[in-house]
């Protein structure tokens, strides 16, 4: 089975930034998750470089679009290798053959009548580079460039994309997974409710020159989308090259919800109309913005990820993106909340976890894979084995979902239940009795195998970390999947190794005085406050209570069994949870968790608060949540408990 996967081609009017760079690991990761899977597997960027908006850029740079492209382009090639990001292709739409393979398809969709040339007035944004339509606007302003679109009457080259629309409605309607998550395919079927305009491919060379000249009129440059879109193939050598037979159509595109449009309408009808087959999927992302704004210049909080990596490494920053984001879904980024996660997460959780483990497997099994005895077996291991197999699959399950969140969060329940077996275990009071070395060494052995699944877990979303953790463990990588599914891999006698600090504490303060990636505080100008909503874990106060007051609080462990948005709340959720009665409650917790996740977690209930009437639903009580940085994480107990259960 084939893989191919990509990111759009990045457009050379801007330098690389915080979501291009999520963007292209997201597309790494699920890269070198498949090839763990044994496929085979192509993962292609690159970047955009004709159009309006370049030749304007190098005119202001005092450059020709030709020498503005070569700079910018190469910002991004070099960018990715800081980020352990290795794409197989870095095309850009100047390479000649990508031209050659352009003006052949259009010259095919011409001869066969699809192409017609005609008169157009239409409302056209300069910086999306298309015209707009009146529905499109917000006031008559274009909704991501907040400015007015330019009425604009001309000649030009037209693409009968009406020609397919049934047909494109059809076949997303028999595979509903090719546009993910759902919320994205109902949008693209929303938008196809309507007529179909068909689209305007051509500009004049009295407007713009800098294009791919049509090759039946030169008189005319090809628009920038019908020749970027074409990369995807173009990159394959179609029609003839042997890879375009291998990776079409199993081709997974990756991108911002922005270019929604041009690659779940645009892209598909000029597919059908070459006689290629329709990708295998879209899937969709959501914007990062900056302590809550969007990122902007004119805010000056565009994070630049060359400065995030030589900070704090590309294995944080590439697990930080990952674990925070919820694919589909607008995340949050502040440098507080990526070093809560450095320091909990990786510091805190994992790192101590590998380093305390080596340490007792090199002081009482003398630096070596331990051998397990059967007889020695307690239920705590064979708890912690069942739950590392288990995380596999849950894992490999949400992978594939391109649910990364989720399948980290998996992985992190074992490192979690991993460190409270060593503390259950007390391997170093063992190690006072011979007569308990068998018991000792299965224990050690257990965890040394934990350890390996988590580290095979770990390759494609922290290559460097995950290889110091293999190789520590006397394993080779990469490592297939496939081969780690099973239990008592590592050989009994195998010598282990040193793998150095694996993710050191930081210091807060040290950290923030450094020079920061963005101008954070910028970014602070476009927080919204989420008035009333009932999940807001409040700063520490000095202010000291009478123990009688903290026992007016009834506090519950509760169960979540239902949860779903609130219509035009952008934070809050009505949750429907059991503590042992059901009750509703409104928490103001819809950036940070979707609702399908919540469904079966536990959490911390304060069931004696009085109601409140938020957004029209009646709360009765509050679900308690930390706040690290921008980041609500909700209270849980360590263990499944009854719902109802007091909390003292």
């Amino acid at each position: 089975m084939s893989f191919y996967v990509t990111t759009p081609i990045f457009y050379v009017n801007a330098q690389p930034h915080l979501g291009h760079a999520y963007t292209t690991i997201v597309a790494d990761t699920a890269a070198r998750f498949h090839r763990l899977n044994g496929e085979e597997t192509r993962f292609q960027t690159g970047t955009d470089e004709h159009g309006d908006k370049i030749a304007e850029a190098a005119a202001k740079a005092g450059e020709t679009p030709q020498e503005y492209a070569d700079r910018i382009s190469a910002l991004f090639r070099n960018a990715w290798p800081d980020l352990d990001i290795a794409p197989d292709n870095f095309i850009r739409t100047t390479d000649p053959a990508h031209k050659r393979i352009v003006q052949a398809i259009l010259q095919q969709v011409y001869e066969q009548g699809d192409i017609y040339f005609s008169e157009y007035e239409g409302l056209y944004c300069k910086g999306c580079e298309r015209f707009v339509t009146e529905k499109e606007l917000v006031d008559g302003l274009c909704p991501d460039h907040q400015k007015e679109p330019e009425r604009i009457r001309e000649q030009n080259y037209f693409f009968r994309m009406s020609k397919y629309q049934q047909w494109l409605i059809d076949h997303i309607k028999q595979h509903p997974d090719c546009v993910t998550p759902e919320r994205y395919r109902n949008e693209v079927l929303s938008f196809l409710k309507e007529p179909l305009e068909d689209l305007c491919i051509s500009r004049p060379t009295s407007r713009l020159t800098w294009g791919i000249p049509l090759p039946f009129d030169e008189k005319f440059v090809t628009y920038v989308w019908f020749d970027a879109l074409i990369n995807y193939i173009s990159g394959l050598g179609y029609p003839n090259d042997p890879l375009f037979a291998r990776y079409w159509p199993a081709a997974e595109h990756i991108i911002a919800k922005d270019i929604l449009k041009p690659h779940a309408i645009y892209w598909p009808t000029m597919l059908r109309a070459i006689g290629v087959p329709m990708y295998r999927k879209l899937h969709v992302h959501g914007y990062w913005n900056v302590n809550e704004a969007k990122m902007s210049k004119s805010l000056g909080n565009v994070v630049r990820p060359g400065e995030l990596a030589a900070k704090y490494g590309a294995d944080a920053v590439r697990y930080f993106l990952l674990r925070e984001m919820s694919f589909g879904v607008d995340a949050s980024f502040s440098e507080e909340a990526l070093l809560g996660r450095q320091n909990a997460d990786l510091a805190n959780d994992l790192g101590n976890l590998f380093a305390r483990s080596l340490a007792m497997l090199k002081k009482f099994a003398k630096g070596a894979i331990p051998a397990p005895a059967a007889d020695a077996e307690s239920p705590e291991d064979n708890e912690l084995r069942e739950a590392a197999l288990a995380m596999l699959d849950e894992y490999s399950r949400q992978m594939e979902a391109f649910a990364f969140n989720r399948a980290l969060q998996a992985v992190w329940e074992v490192v979690s239940r991993a460190n409270k077996y060593i503390v259950t275990s007390e391997p170093w009071v063992l190690a006072k009795d011979p007569a308990k070395a068998p018991r000792l060494h299965t224990m050690l052995y257990h965890l040394a195998e934990t350890l390996r699944c988590i580290a095979v877990t770990l390759q494609p979303v922290m290559p460097s970390a995950a290889a110091k953790m293999l190789q520590a463990l006397g394993l080779t990588p990469p490592c297939r999947l496939a081969d780690h599914r099973c239990w008592q891999v590592l050989p009994p006698g195998s010598e282990l190794h040193d793998p150095g600090p694996l993710f050191p504490r930081l210091d807060k303060k040290a950290m923030m005085a450094a020079d920061p990636p963005a101008a954070e505080a910028a970014g602070r100008k476009g927080k919204e406050k989420s008035a009333g909503a009932p999940t807001m874990a409040q700063p520490a106060s000095s202010e000291l209570i009478d123990f009688n007051l903290f026992q007016k609080l009834d506090l519950r462990v509760a169960e979540i069994i239902a949860a779903e948005p609130i219509p035009k709340a952008k934070r809050l959720l009505r949750l429907t949870v059991r503590a042992p009665e059901e009750r509703t409650v409104v928490a103001g917790i819809a950036e940070h968790y979707q609702p399908e996740d919540l469904v079966g977690r536990q959490v911390i209930l304060v069931a004696n608060l009085k109601p409140a009437k938020l957004m029209g639903v009646v709360s009765e009580g509050m679900v308690l949540a930390a706040k690290e940085g921008s980041r609500l994480t909700l209270l849980r107990p360590d263990t499944s408990v009854a719902a109802g259960t007091p909390v003292s």
